[in-house]
């Protein structure tokens, strides 16, 4: 399954499936994902999300397959990061990603009030994606 393509039109097609896989993969109970808790923050900190998942993500063309969405109250999720650093065309710069295998972090550098909302990680395991939220305030 290839779930990772960076493309806009992914988020909404497959929105369904990913919420469905989730449900699928934590009741197996294979893999576990950790996020940090949700956080206050004043314009201008720089604010770290971290996602550790308890497996290493497959990986793409030799790219981490994890992804970091925002979805903002009363919108359509957004794709953010995808391949764990590559920003999403449209995505400020203040958004950077890192990491590698099963420990990623997501950085919003200067946070500005309009980027609150909830951050999902979401990582492939092949046959089955799992997905975390944080949220900022």
């Amino acid at each position: 399954m290839h779930v990772f393509d960076g493309k806009t039109d992914f988020v909404q097609d497959t929105l369904s499936l990913i919420f469905f896989l989730l449900c699928v993969s934590e009741c197996r109970g294979q893999i576990s994902i950790t996020q940090s808790p949700s956080t206050a923050a004043q314009p201008g900190e720089t604010v770290k999300i971290n996602c550790k998942i308890s497996r290493d993500v497959i990986k793409h063309s030799g790219r981490d397959a994890l992804s970091w969405y925002l979805q903002k109250p009363g919108e359509a999720l957004k794709l953010l990061i995808y391949f764990a650093s590559t920003r999403q065309s449209g995505t400020p710069s203040r958004f950077s990603g890192s990491g590698s295998n099963s420990d990623f972090t997501l950085t919003i550098s200067g946070v500005q009030t309009e980027d609150a909302g909830h951050y999902y990680c979401m990582s492939d395991h092949g046959s089955y994606v799992l997905i975390s939220n944080f949220k900022v305030i």
